[in-house]
């Protein structure tokens, strides 16, 4: 499904009946918001490209059942009274399972139906899963200068209900397309399970809370896979390319990056080495004081390593010590 799907138009007379009623045609901007004045179309390619590494993330790095990887892409082309998603709001119903179990159907058909409702959805794509959580997807859609605005998800897998992806990214800059946009990508928690780590059990979030960035810091849990305290901010775990491609259909070049090997790529650049200090429990409960009848004794306590440090991280701190007592029980 790479290639995009226009929703089905309106009749004639039904649209020019809704001109008339409403005073607008679909897709203006709202509020504020500037009008885009360019060409009606414009083709684009859109590559997404993991940088989820060991290096970069060091911490619960996912190595099986499964490992590190990442979902289809799934998105639209629409105009400005359309939502995929939004930080600080409630998802829909599709796109929970989306950020969930990456099932698909539900989301495209929500899609599907607000570019039915006036039109507000211009054309749907999607861009094959990256089995692991370095690699490249592409795909090709169409923008129109009523639908200029671009969102899409994609899944971290594996995660309780977290994804990354952009939020109606406006591809036209007043009466010109933008020719390239970069965006550098963080994780979200979509805010529909309570998971703490890569790998946790589901359980739901009652009641559903709203989308919300995750950071170094936060949630501030120790638990917590993104916990990386001695941060300020997470390294980029993923990068979008936008690239407006000519207008002719027979020009499309093959997906940038994409060679024999599948969407399996090298990155050029070195990942960046985040640290990660070790992490130790509690102190067990103080032993049993040993020793003979009449002299001083010693008792001892333990603590295990949680997560053992990497990258040059805080080394582990002693896991064993003892300390004097005196006998309780002597023979």
């Amino acid at each position: 499904m790479g290639t995009p799907s226009p929703a089905t138009p309106w009749g004639g007379a039904l649209w020019a009946l809704l001109l008339a009623t409403f005073g607008c045609s679909a897709g203006q901007p709202l509020g504020g918001e500037s009008m885009c004045t360019a060409q009606p179309l414009a083709k684009y390619s859109i590559t997404f490209t993991g940088k989820w590494s060991q290096a970069s993330f060091p911490k619960q790095y996912p190595m099986f059942r499964p490992p590190a990887q990442w979902s289809s892409l799934l998105g639209a082309a629409h105009s400005p009274d359309y939502s995929l998603w939004r930080k600080g709001q409630y998802v829909s119903n599709g796109l929970r399972d989306f950020a969930e179990r990456s099932e698909a159907w539900a989301l495209m058909r929500e899609m599907e139906a607000a570019g039915e409702r006036l039109q507000s959805v211009y054309g749907v794509f999607s861009a094959p899963a990256v089995p692991s959580g370095t690699g490249q997807t592409s795909a090709e859609f169409e923008a129109h200068s009523r639908h200029s605005l671009v969102s899409f998800v994609v899944r971290i897998v594996p995660s309780p209900d977290w994804f990354v992806g952009v939020d109606s990214l406006d591809l036209c800059d007043g009466g010109r397309w933008r020719e390239q946009v970069v965006v550098d990508l963080h994780p979200y928690d979509a805010g529909t399970d309570s998971g703490f780590t890569f790998s946790s059990p589901k359980f739901a979030t009652v009641p559903q809370d709203t989308v919300t960035e995750i950071t170094a810091s936060s949630p501030s849990h120790p638990a917590n896979s993104f916990y990386y305290p001695r941060l300020k901010s997470l390294p980029p775990i993923a990068t979008v390319t936008l690239a407006r491609l000519p207008h002719s259909p027979r020009a499309f070049p093959p997906a940038p990056g994409l060679g024999v090997g599948g969407n399996e790529v090298a990155d050029s650049l070195p990942a960046p080495e985040t640290p990660l200090d070790c992490e130790v429990s509690l102190w067990s409960s103080w032993g049993l004081c040993a020793g003979p009848c009449g002299r001083p004794g010693a008792k001892s306590r333990t603590r295990y390593v949680h997560a053992r440090p990497a990258n040059h991280g805080a080394p582990c701190p002693v896991l064993e010590e003892e300390a004097p007592c005196v006998p309780d029980n002597c023979v």
